[in-house]
């Protein structure tokens, strides 16, 4: 958790040193509910396994970019690629592998009221290290629901994204119960 904490301070310096270097462009609108241009974000990622997962998983780390492309007023398309490495627990003196992930997905993300989103979002979570947690796929589909906040920090446009999902991947080795599902926080950079 103190792992956590810590980059979250950092993305929230970053945040800062991107304002002071940012504050003088020509001002736009601050609002990050008006399609005024497609808006990307860099974020960092973490969260809990739940269900089944959690029992020889203990947390995630990772990160993402992701594209806002405006559709109408205050809904946008959305494009998202990222990395998660969920790491093993210790099971009876063996230590699992860890589960390392990326996820590509594209959804919808809809302002019901200003800076305050509800997202969904569906796709492929790819396997990279099939050979080490002995699953007899790669791929499997993966959706997301999230809700957040986009916090407006410059005159140009540039936001913190904060969000919490639930996300979840269809089985990854056949008749088995082996879905990756988890509780997860991204916090992101907006531009």
């Amino acid at each position: 958790m103190k792992s956590t904490l810590k980059i979250a301070a950092l993305v929230l310096a970053f945040a800062g040193l991107s304002y002071s270097a940012k504050a003088q462009t020509t001002p736009t609108s601050t609002s990050t509910t008006t399609p005024s241009g497609i808006r990307y974000s860099i974020g960092v990622e973490t969260g809990v396994p739940v269900s089944n997962f959690k029992d020889s998983h203990k947390w995630n780390l990772g990160g993402s970019v992701q594209a806002d492309i405006p559709v109408a007023s205050q809904l946008f398309a959305t494009v998202n690629a990222g990395f998660n490495n969920f790491f093993g627990k210790t099971v009876a003196d063996v230590k699992l592998p860890n589960v390392q992930l990326l996820p590509v997905k594209a959804g919808l993300k809809f302002f019901p009221v200003a800076n305050f989103y509800i997202q969904g979002e569906a796709g492929a979570a790819f396997l990279l290290n099939k050979a080490d947690t002995y699953n007899d796929k790669s791929t499997a589909f993966v959706w997301a629901p999230q809700i957040g906040v986009q916090f407006p920090v410059s005159a140009s446009g540039n936001f913190i994204d904060a969000g919490i999902r639930y996300e979840s991947t269809s089985n990854y080795v056949t008749n088995i119960d082996s879905k990756v599902k988890f509780v997860g926080l991204r916090l992101a950079y907006g531009f």
